[in-house]
């Protein structure tokens, strides 16, 4: 075997299992493209020690503490097909290399889609969002809105208030239930059914929403929650487990995060239903120190 690790992705929480195993002098090969799902966000939120810093800076720095460790390499291409067997794993990239590991641990994200509503796409991650604990504060104040996307929504909107008065807006359909309902009236959400066909004003701020039926509702931020799919196909060809999750699918692990695939561990967003860069970064450490361990013991 040419490493004892491979790792897709070098985000949050490809960087975080890599840093363990290069620690434990094991020889780590990360393999990245550079299309972290966070190259839409202007600022990482709520990551103790690194508050209102650029993802790209963050990875940066933690890319070149990475390289310090003699046992790591970086791969700067696009993992186009893995395998597994008894023996190990097998990653083959876009540019026609080929590398064989006893382990691989998968940080391949996910690919957020939106509603095909026009004026969405551009203002993503900016005033188009999906989390308040990542981004709410920087919108704090403005009238909020939700374009609720699944029956969670509504719970989105409960949520919002903290920040901003809040408009729900069902899309004719993700209506509340009756309790949510009660919820939303003592904070003071606003619903609305009409559904939201178009974003208004000069991206990246948003204006108003304009409605189905000719209206335009003020507002200043809009949260969304995205329908998310792999970024990448590796897990799809290894023959991992997957599971159904609020915003779509993602690779089932255990605790340890042990895929259904020997030899294959996963981490971060591509394997949590709930999605934020202190949680990627843990599992991605959770990652590393158990693909570590079962070097050991094998």
């Amino acid at each position: 075997m040419q490493y004892d690790v491979i790792i897709v992705g070098a985000s949050f929480a490809g960087a975080s299992a890599a840093m363990q195993l290069a620690r434990a002098r094991r020889k780590v090969l990360m393999v990245d493209a550079g299309q972290p799902r966070n190259r839409f966000a202007e600022a990482s939120h709520g990551f103790l020690g690194q508050d209102g810093v650029a993802p790209h800076d963050i990875m940066a720095i933690a890319i070149e503490q990475l390289l310090a460790y003699p046992t790591f390499e970086l791969a700067v291409a696009q993992a186009e097909h893995a395998s597994a067997d008894d023996q190990g794993v097998a990653v083959t990239l876009d540019d026609g290399r080929h590398f064989s590991a006893r382990r691989l641990i998968l940080a391949t994200g996910v690919r957020d889609e939106l509603p095909a509503i026009p004026g969405l796409q551009e203002r993503w991650g900016q005033t188009a969002i999906h989390c308040p604990y990542c981004h709410g504060y920087e919108v704090r104040d403005r009238k909020l809105g939700v374009i609720a996307t699944t029956p969670l929504s509504a719970h989105q909107g409960l949520m919002l208030p903290d920040w901003g008065p809040t408009t729900y807006f069902t899309q004719g359909q993700y209506e509340p239930e009756e309790q949510e309902l009660k919820q939303m009236a003592k904070r003071g959400v606003t619903i609305e059914r009409t559904p939201v066909i178009e974003v208004l004003g000069s991206a990246p701020d948003i204006e108003a929403l304009r409605l189905a039926d000719g209206r335009t509702v003020e507002i200043g931020a809009v949260f969304v929650g995205p329908r998310v799919h792999m970024a990448s196909p590796l897990a799809m060809q290894l023959g991992c487990a997957f599971e159904q999750g609020p915003m779509g699918p993602y690779i089932r692990t255990d605790e340890l995060r042990q895929t259904s695939v020997k030899h294959v561990f996963a981490a971060g967003d591509a394997a949590a239903a709930f999605h934020n860069a202190t949680m990627a970064s843990a599992a991605g450490v959770m990652a590393g120190v158990s693909t570590h361990r079962s070097l050991v013991m094998e």
